[in-house]
C-alpha cells in the first residue's frame, strides 16, 4: 500500500536528506562527549556543536551563538523559560490557541503562587494585538505566545504583540514550534526576549533536540532547572552561571544535534521561501478540495493568507476517529486525530472535545499525493453512509 505522510505538524518526514547519515556518522565515527576530554575526536564534535548553534543563530538573526540553549525539545524549552522566569506572585498573559507545552507548566506554576491570563482569540484563531492591554496588571512579567497554531495553522501576530511587549516593560516568550524552517523568522523584528524551537517538525531533524535562545539579561535571572555536570568550573558544586553552561548540565542529545546540523545546512541551501511556497501551494489544494465534500467543516482560515498548512477538518455527522482511521487503513494516508494536546485551542475553535483530523503536508508532498487524498476522503466518507 501507498504510504502519504501529513502528519507533520505532529513530526517532519521524511526528514532532510542525509540527517540519517550524520547520526550515523556520529555513532559510529564520533561518540565521544563534549566538554569533558581533550583529544581529537571530542574537538571534532565540539565545533559540530558550535557550528549548529551558529546555523540556528543565523535561522533566526539571533547573533550570540552561546546564547543558544539546546534541551530535547520544544517542550523542555518552554519549561526552563517559563519556570525559570516566574516566581510567586507574577503575573503571565497567553493566548488561548497555547500549546499544552505552555498550560501545563502554568497550571503547575498556578499552585506555587504565580496568576496567569488568557486573551481570546476568535473563532478562526486570530488575536488582536490591542486586546492585550485589557490583561495587563502591575505585576504582569511575561507573555508566553505561539507564532502559529498547531491546531488550525493561524498565524498570530507576534511582532505587534512584542512591541506591546516593549513598551511596557514585559518579558516576551516566543513558540516557534510550528514555524521554524517554514516562516522566516527574525529575532530582532519580534523583539522578543527569547524562542523556544524544536529541530524534529519544520527543522526536519531528529527528534529529542530543541532549545532556547534568550538574551542576557533574562539569562542572568532566570532559575535553572535541572543542575549538574557540565565538564567547566568543575572544582565548583554551584551551576556555572554563565552560557551556555548554565542551562545545559549533563550530556547533550549529540547524535540529535549531528543530524539537527545537516538538516540546517539544507534548509539553507533550499530556501524558506523555496519551502513555503511549496508548502503553501499543496494547502490551497486540499482546501479547494475540501471545500468541495459535504460534511467537511474546516477550521479555521479558508484562505492560505495569515496561516500555515496545518488543516483541521471537523467531519460532521462523523466519528473523526472513524474518518482518520479509514484513511489509514485503507489509503495508507498517516493524519492526525483527537485534541493535538491543545485543547484550550480547541475550546476557542469550537472543536472541543470532539477535536478535529489535521491534515499537515510538507514541501516534500507532492500535488498527486493531494489529490488522492482528497479522493481518498470521498471514498471513506462514502463507506461511512454519507454522500461525500
Amino acid at each position: 500500500m501507498q504510504r502519504i505522510y501529513l502528519d507533520n505538524g505532529a513530526t517532519s518526514y521524511p526528514k532532510a536528506p542525509l540527517v540519517g547519515d550524520a547520526v550515523k556518522h556520529f555513532i559510529e565515527n564520533v561518540g565521544s562527549n563534549v566538554n569533558r576530554s581533550g583529544y581529537a575526536l571530542t574537538q571534532t564534535a565540539e565545533e559540530i556543536v558550535f557550528a549548529t548553534r551558529e546555523e540556528i543563530g543565523h535561522l533566526f538573526n539571533f547573533a550570540q551563538s552561546e546564547n543558544v540553549i539546546f534541551t530535547l525539545n520544544v517542550t523542555y524549552a518552554l519549561n526552563f523559560l517559563v519556570q525559570g522566569i516566574l516566581q510567586p506572585g507574577d503575573h503571565c498573559i497567553v493566548s488561548s490557541m497555547e500549546h499544552n507545552a505552555v498550560m501545563r507548566p502554568l497550571m503547575q506554576l498556578r499552585e506555587r503562587g504565580v496568576e496567569f491570563s488568557r486573551v481570546p482569540c476568535d473563532k478562526k484563531g486570530r488575536l488582536r494585538p490591542q486586546d492585550l492591554y485589557k490583561y495587563i496588571r502591575t505585576n504582569t512579567k511575561l507573555v508566553v505566545m505561539t507564532h502559529a497554531s498547531n491546531v488550525c495553522g493561524t498565524i498570530l501576530p507576534v511582532e505587534e504583540v512584542g512591541k506591546i511587549c516593549a513598551d511596557n516593560k514585559l518579558i516576551f516568550v516566543v513558540d516557534v514550534a510550528q514555524t521554524a524552517g517554514i516562516l522566516p523568522i527574525d529575532y530582532k523584528k519580534i523583539k522578543a526576549h527569547a524562542l523556544a524551537f524544536t529541530g524534529h517538525k519544520g527543522l526536519l531533524g531528529p527528534q529529542g533536540v530543541g532549545g532556547f535562545l534568550l538574551e542576557d539579561s533574562i539569562a542572568s535571572t532566570m532559575c535553572t532547572l535541572i543542575s549538574g555536570g557540565t565538564g567547566s568550573l568543575s572544582e565548583y558544586e554551584e551551576q556555572p552561571p554563565y552560557l551556555p553552561d548554565k542551562f545545559e548540565a549533563g550530556t547533550l542529545n549529540l547524535p540529535g544535534i549531528y543530524g539537527l546540523h545537516a538538516a540546517l545546512k539544507y534548509i539553507n541551501k533550499v530556501g524558506i521561501d523555496y519551502i513555503r511556497e511549496k508548502e503553501m501551494h499543496l494547502a490551497k489544494m486540499l482546501l479547494a478540495g475540501l471545500g468541495n465534500i459535504r460534511g467537511v467543516r474546516v477550521v479555521g482560515l479558508m484562505g492560505i493568507q495569515g496561516r500555515t498548512a496545518v488543516i483541521s477538518v471537523d467531519f460532521k455527522g462523523y466519528d473523526n476517529a472513524d474518518v482518520a482511521y479509514r484513511l489509514d487503513k485503507y489509503y495508507g494516508i498517516k493524519t492526525r486525530c483527537g485534541l493535538h494536546c491543545a485543547p484550550s485551542a480547541h475550546r476557542t475553535l469550537g472543536t472541543f472535545p470532539q477535536g478535529t483530523v489535521r491534515f499537515s503536508p510538507s514541501h516534500f508532498n507532492t500535488e498527486k499525493e493531494i489529490k488522492i487524498t482528497l479522493s481518498a476522503l470521498h471514498k471513506a466518507l462514502k463507506d461511512l453512509g454519507g454522500t461525500g
